[in-house]
């Protein structure tokens, strides 16, 4: 057996998840991925949001593994973009330079860090904006029958957004771009567009919340006009940033969430809007990847565990690049995608993005490598605000590594390349 043939039966033996794979100019050693999760620790005045550095950095600081991925909470562009209690920014020099002290554990541990710029758009509230504005949109169109969370705790219908002019629209992508721009001096490796889950760049792409009748409405391409001119703008603004021979000149990523719910969002032909974005994704802005929500997940509900990763299979294949898929998934359900993606025809590069079991677990690709049992998650503890259910979630001890360890070897024990494969990683990931 030649030493590909090896390599091959040893990772058929353990989780697709361990093996390499490139993103941008990065060399992933692993392909899980730590999904953008908010988590409302931030400074609570609208006009500051400052992320917590004690807290934050320790948090991420955990879930940082040599050549891992993680992907911080959505983070937004300016205090127009705001919609949540407690959320960070990146729109000011105090905010990142908290987030330069969150990022640098994070860098020492040998991991990769993005960045994901968020702007929530009619899922905001007047409390939150500017002088008491209303929220902006595509379109006067508010969110129906649904409840929004206020500074206080309390919880108040949707108010109809204002929609916005087509003369403001350059402002707001110069504020994706400054984001960017902030980003980089935080120390971040790359950014994240967040296009999805009914956000400003959803709310345009769909015609069930743009009902605009200018360039930014009515056709496919005019209602995906946004979404590049943000995309193209961010990562322009990011080679910028880090000088156009930069390694990390293309790591510019996009979250889209296609077929999805979440904020009431709907339109008329999704599967033709969204062939049409990634097929234009493909051919012209090229980002570092795409990063999909399939639509088992709505929000943090899990709606189908058995579902499959439809969204990767209809639509990863029109694009090249690298994909991260994120809704629902378990270890097995991972290997299971990864696995089938490299062995498509043509072969596809897949990442597979963890949230809920990520909080809980900040061990979490050890337990996987080591099929250790995982900690279940406490939702009440998600937005808390405190360390509690966010920097105090149970690491395995050293007896059931080394159980763990010694049971996963004995399974190898016929199989040389294994067992090497299988030390390797677990050095790597207690790192």
């Amino acid at each position: 057996m030649g030493h590909f043939d090896k390599e091959k039966s040893a990772q058929s033996e353990m989780s697709a998840l361990f093996t390499p794979l490139k993103i941008g100019n990065l060399n992933l050693s692993h392909r899980i991925v730590l999904a953008p999760l908010t988590r409302m620790r931030a400074s609570p005045a609208p006009d500051e949001r400052v992320p917590n550095v004690e807290l934050a950095s320790e948090y991420y600081s955990q879930r940082a593994t040599k050549g891992g991925l993680l992907i911080a909470e959505a983070t937004s562009i300016s205090q127009q973009a705001l919609g949540y209690p407690r959320t960070p920014g990146i729109w000011t020099d105090k905010q990142t330079a908290a987030w330069k002290e969150i990022v640098r554990p994070v860098k020492q541990k040998g991991a990769f860090f993005f960045l994901q710029l968020w702007h929530v758009g009619r899922v905001s509230h007047s409390s939150y904006q500017p002088d008491g504005q209303a929220p902006v949109a595509p379109s006067a169109v508010a969110i129906p029958d649904e409840l929004t969370p206020l500074a206080d705790g309390s919880r108040v219908p949707f108010e109809v957004p204002r929609a916005l002019r087509a003369e403001e629209i350059p402002a707001i992508v110069e504020d994706y771009r400054k984001a960017a721009k902030n980003a980089f001096l935080a120390g971040f490796d790359g950014v994240e567009v967040h296009a999805a889950n009914g956000y400003l760049i959803d709310q345009f792409l769909h015609d069930g919340s743009n009902k605009r009748t200018d360039n930014y409405g009515g056709s496919i391409e005019n209602r995906s006009r946004f979404l590049f001119e943000v995309l193209e703008g961010v990562q322009a603004a990011w080679a910028e940033a880090v000088g156009p021979s930069s390694p990390l000149a293309r790591n510019v990523g996009i979250r889209l969430g296609p077929f999805g719910t979440f904020n009431n969002m709907s339109d008329s032909n999704e599967a033709e809007l969204f062939r049409y974005v990634f097929t234009k994704l493909n051919a012209t802005s090229k980002p570092a990847y795409i990063h999909i929500i399939e639509p088992r997940v709505t929000g943090t509900t899990t709606n189908d565990e058995t579902a499959d990763a439809d969204v990767l299979k209809s639509l990863g294949k029109l694009f090249s690049g690298p994909i991260i898929s994120a809704g629902g998934y378990h270890p097995e359900t991972a290997h299971s995608t990864v696995q089938r993606s490299t062995q498509s025809d043509p072969p596809q590069e897949v990442a597979v993005a963890f949230g809920r079991t990520f909080i809980a677990n900040p061990d979490f690709p050890l337990r996987v490598l080591l099929k250790a049992p995982l900690n279940p998650y406490n939702r009440a503890t998600f937005y808390s605000g405190e360390a509690v259910g966010y920097t105090d979630q149970p690491f395995l001890t050293e007896d059931v590594v080394k159980s763990h360890t010694e049971a996963l070897q004995l399974q190898f024990q016929d199989n040389q390349e294994a067992q090497r494969h299988l030390q390797s990683y677990s050095q790597l990931l207690k790192l």
